[in-house]
């Protein structure tokens, strides 16, 4: 068992699933698959992050004041609430993002705890040198959260299995998977991790 290890779920709210303000085709899909893999990191006693789009009402991010997508996640909505089926345990560490209104927050490092300490700093002070990302999407908070975290000198898994993508070009997502181990992350399914932490 590799104890320096974390799983970090990316952005699985309801606004990103079927029925939200921004719904990623399928994204829904991720949540049995994430679900079991919380149980095992559970079970090998391992830490559990989940990031969430936390935006004011009023930001540059939408389309109504400049940006390229349409409202979603606005904080304290039902929109913003995690999945009601994801299965995150009561300590789960909640990292909150896109709460500037002037800027974009697609990666996870740019956000905090509820405590305000940057999710990198999180991460080095229990010992983290492994994570393993899935959630939504791929080839926006995904793939930018698993950059960031290769650019803080962290080892990362891609939980292929456990993310889906918006393709607002075709290809996007196919794409971001490509960037993502370029820059040196791993591709694994639930089976293969299990594999491996349990040794």
């Amino acid at each position: 068992m590799k104890t320096n290890s974390a799983l970090l779920i990316i952005d699985v709210q309801n606004d990103f699933c079927p029925g939200g303000g921004l719904p990623v085709p399928e994204g829904d899909a991720v949540v049995p698959l994430l679900n079991r893999y919380i149980e095992f990191f559970r079970s090998q006693a391992l830490p559990i992050f989940a990031s969430r789009d936390w935006h004011p009402a009023t930001t540059t991010h939408f389309r109504d004041y400049g940006g390229i997508w349409p409202a979603h996640c606005v904080r304290e909505t039902e929109g913003a609430r995690f999945h009601p089926e994801l299965g995150l345990p009561y300590d789960a560490i909640i990292i909150s993002k896109g709460k500037d209104p002037s800027r974009d927050d697609y990666s996870a490092f740019q956000g905090v705890t509820e405590n305000g300490v940057p999710l990198s700093v999180a991460l080095k002070e229990i010992g983290i040198r492994r994570i393993y990302v899935g959630g939504l999407a791929t080839d926006y908070c995904v793939k930018e959260s698993v950059l960031d975290a290769l650019r803080h000198g962290l080892s990362v898994t891609l939980l292929e299995d456990a993310v889906r993508g918006v393709d607002l070009n075709p290809g996007d997502s196919e794409r971001a998977i490509n960037a993502m181990t370029a820059a040196g992350a791993a591709c694994m399914t639930v089976d293969q991790v299990e594999a491996e932490l349990a040794r």
